[in-house]
């Protein structure tokens, strides 16, 4: 009689040596695995940044923080944070749905501060670029001056030639970009130094929000540090 050999059983993975020179079977990954709705979400975000035109001035329309805060929050920003009382609020939105977001916000604003409030937004790539554009790099040394950007409402349709100068206010327009002007101020007497956005707006007749230059460097640097 042929004798029948005899077969080891074969262990389950958990139950098999693990001895030198054994490799457990790979498991491929699955490419394939949908994206999960908060996934999709993450990926479609862009960050903006809405700056308020003639909040917390001379006691008019005056917004707290936390009032700008829970109103791009519950018009669906996400992420919104705040910075100084001038009225600057970063926050996310798929492009999409950005325009939708800054109108219901300054609906809601107006509940609070009385007056609906002009919004003008950016993206932070738009900010990132201004910055990196340089505008003031002949007037970083230059002492007892202000550099404001003028953020305007839309594109001008007068052209005025530059320098554009108001001897009055102290003010130069050195460089005028797309929808920015960018401003150099001098000291018109008595410390005082002139601010930009009502002669921007007078000269370009468009609707305009002026900030310090430092004020945009370290909104920027804001965002930046959100991804950390």
């Amino acid at each position: 009689m042929t004798a029948i050999p005899r077969r080891t059983p074969v262990r389950p993975h958990s139950e098999q040596a693990t001895g030198p020179g054994f490799e457990p079977p790979r498991r491929e990954p699955n490419v394939n695995r949908p994206e999960s709705s908060a996934d999709q979400l993450d990926r479609n975000m862009n960050k903006y940044v809405a700056f308020l035109r003639a909040v917390n001035v001379g006691g008019h329309a005056v917004v707290t923080m936390d009032d700008l805060r829970a109103a791009f929050e519950r018009a669906g920003g996400r992420g919104v944070r705040t910075f100084i009382q001038s009225g600057n609020v970063l926050f996310q939105a798929s492009a999409r749905d950005v325009a939708g977001v800054v109108r219901s916000a300054a609906s809601r604003l107006k509940r609070v501060a009385g007056t609906e409030p002009e919004v003008i937004v950016r993206s932070i790539g738009q900010i990132e670029a201004l910055i990196d554009g340089a505008p003031f790099r002949d007037f970083l040394s230059t002492p007892d001056i202000k550099l404001y950007v003028a953020f305007l409402s839309r594109q001008p349709t007068i052209k005025p030639m530059l320098p554009l100068i108001s001897a009055k206010e102290a003010l130069e327009v050195i460089q005028i970009s797309d929808c920015d002007a960018f401003i150099v101020s001098r000291p018109k007497g008595r410390g005082h130094f002139g601010f930009p956005n009502t002669f921007i707006e007078k000269q370009l007749g468009v609707s305009a929000t002026s900030r310090n230059w430092s004020t945009v460097i370290r909104i920027a640097a804001l965002a930046r540090n959100a991804d950390d």
